[in-house]
């Protein structure tokens, strides 16, 4: 399987704080059967997760090195979770955040309690330059919660969704479980991935496969939110809704 959100780029954000955690992250990934890494860390400006796009690939570079020595099997990529900015369409010019893969597609973090009152103008940007919004974790946001109908308007314009299928597991709390079963169920979701942030935590994508089977009842589409729609991705195909 495939994940297209992870936090396990080294000394960049909240997520592994050093080489030595990253491999232990992608010993356990290898372990349970995935295959393909998306590296997402945090971009969010004016605070202390600023790594531009050149010390993203140092890190990167170092992280391959270590990687091919220990001989884990796992391919990864870059790209960023970028906090949603109305300056996005700058921050990609000037190199600042990346794109998954390089590609037309990138992943935006919206604010847990608040909504954003300008998102269908950053939306409408962002598509109108040629790029694909993902929204990640959408079942983690109150105004998602209170009205996850509200996540057809953002479709419509042309934004993708990425589900955390540990919200499955109450990693996140009862309302988020709760608010990814309606998701999915209602077809609103095109990608499940880990964002994995910690060595202690654990990949359990199998039992998440398993699980989402039971909700959905549509192995097609199953296969679309754990592999195929992140192959799409990362050869930036189009993706049919």
């Amino acid at each position: 399987m495939k994940d297209l959100h992870s936090h396990i780029l080294p000394a960049i954000d909240d997520g592994s704080r050093s080489i030595e955690e990253s491999l232990e992250i992608l010993k356990k990934a290898e372990k349970a059967g995935i295959t393909d890494i998306m590296l997402t860390p945090h971009y969010i400006r004016n605070s202390n997760f600023t790594a531009n796009n050149y010390q993203k690939m140092m890190n990167l570079n170092m992280l391959f090195q270590e990687v091919a020595r220990e001989g884990i099997n796992v391919n990864l990529y870059l790209g960023n979770e970028v906090y949603v900015d109305d300056n996005l369409l700058y921050l990609l010019q000037m190199g600042e955040i990346a794109t998954l893969n390089g590609t037309k597609y990138i992943l935006i973090e919206l604010p847990f309690m608040n909504r954003i009152q300008n998102l269908k103008q950053i939306i409408f940007e962002l598509v109108r330059n040629g790029y694909v919004p993902i929204i990640a974790h959408p079942e983690r946001y109150r105004f998602v919660q209170k009205y996850p109908e509200k996540l057809e308007e953002y479709m419509e314009m042309g934004a993708l969704f990425q589900g955390n299928y540990q919200s499955l597991f109450n990693k996140y709390g009862r309302d988020a479980k709760k608010t990814l079963k309606i998701l999915l169920k209602n077809n609103r979701i095109q990608f499940l991935a880990s964002d994995i942030h910690k060595g202690s935590e654990k990949y359990n994508a199998k039992k998440a496969y398993k699980k989402v089977k039971k909700i959905i009842k549509n192995k097609e589409k199953v296969e679309d939110l754990f592999n195929r729609n992140f192959d799409r991705v990362i050869h930036n195909d189009n993706i049919s809704i």
